[in-house]
């Protein structure tokens, strides 16, 4: 970890936060200038080394953390122009995640804390994604709806503050993102599977101008649901796809996915949006890097709601610089984590 270099931040008069991200297959660190400034933002992504298996294995992914992990932290210190010396804080995921890929950003930490004394603030994965938007620019009140989707959590939370989120609805089985990905598997696309059945869907939308107004060919999701309830559910649709792909067009199949699986998360939402009567929404998660789900959320959010996502979509993914974002407004409440924190699974 030897690197230091002279302090030629222009940001200097904020606080310098440093972030540190690991909780699955991303080693990211950032340093971010007052929660909303990123000065640079380094992400390693492990796609290459999960391809072959069609999804994350811990083992490989907690070696690749170790094995990048410091040159990625000094990547960022380096485009960032800044000395760990600046540093005031150091946010460091903490749950939820793979355990063994958190506990590398962990000793990561716990290393800058002992030799150079930077206090260590503790971070929720899941919250953190919640505080991307703050990166660019954008103002959103409290309390908000924060809508995740990503290859581990479908959920919809009640934001009142930092460490004051409500969970109101989550995932009955599988998230959004892993069902693209097995959806993708089936049909023999690439992994990761979210771009290859948008790319299969967008073709057929292309083909066929009147796709939007066609029969479904899978059925609505959780369609029995009482109308009290939120939550989501797509291992189904998993399983039709898998009985569809005999006979079916592949580019159908990947438009009637995407069209079944957005309709169910844009009713989820506006229930959330009935019960609460917020209509505050922040949107975030790898599934946010789709086009196709921002179009839809879009022309819901023009009638039902006003929403706001991080148009970057290296911010949607897991990186770093929102690790530090929530880890500044933690730090500013007086947050401080002593150096034996746990590193857990769950939230």
């Amino acid at each position: 970890m030897n690197a230091a270099t002279p302090s030629l931040s222009p940001a200097a008069d904020g606080i310098i936060g440093l972030g540190i991200e690991s909780s699955c297959d991303e080693t990211s660190v950032s340093v971010v200038v007052d929660g909303r400034e990123i000065l640079s933002n380094e992400i390693y992504s492990q796609i290459s080394e999960h391809a072959p298996y069609h999804g994350v294995v811990p083992e490989i992914a907690s070696r690749s953390h170790l094995l990048k992990i410091n040159s990625v932290y000094e990547s960022a210190l380096q485009k960032a122009g800044v000395s760990i010396e600046d540093v005031a804080y150091c946010a460091v995921t903490s749950r939820p995640g793979l355990t063994g890929s958190l506990m590398i950003g962990a000793q990561l930490a716990r290393c800058l804390h002992l030799v150079h004394s930077i206090p260590i603030v503790t971070v929720d994965h899941i919250e953190s994604h919640m505080y991307a938007v703050f990166l660019e620019g954008k103002q959103v009140e409290y309390p908000f709806l924060g809508l995740l989707l990503s290859g581990g959590n479908s959920a919809i939370f009640l934001v009142h503050g930092p460490e004051q989120m409500e969970r109101l609805a989550t995932t009955m089985d599988d998230a959004l993102g892993e069902a693209f990905d097995k959806a993708a598997s089936v049909l023999g696309l690439a992994y990761p599977g979210g771009p290859q059945v948008e790319k299969l869907a967008l073709q057929y939308a292309q083909k066929n101008p009147n796709a939007a107004s066609a029969r479904c060919i899978f059925p609505r999701i959780l369609r029995d649901l009482p109308a009290e309830r939120m939550a989501f559910s797509f291992s189904g649709i998993k399983t039709a796809v898998l009985q569809a792909a005999a006979e079916r067009d592949p580019e159908l199949i990947c438009f009637d996915f995407q069209r079944t699986t957005f309709e169910l998360v844009t009713r989820m939402l506006k229930r959330a949006v009935q019960s609460t009567g917020i209509k505050r929404i922040v949107a975030s998660g790898g599934v946010l890097s789709s086009g196709s789900l921002r179009t839809a959320l879009e022309e819901s959010a023009e009638r039902d709601w006003n929403l706001v996502y991080p148009v970057d979509r290296k911010l949607c993914t897991d990186n770093a610089a929102m690790v530090a974002s929530l880890g500044y407004r933690l730090f500013e409440k007086g947050n401080r984590n002593p150096l034996d924190f746990a590193v857990s699974s769950r939230r």
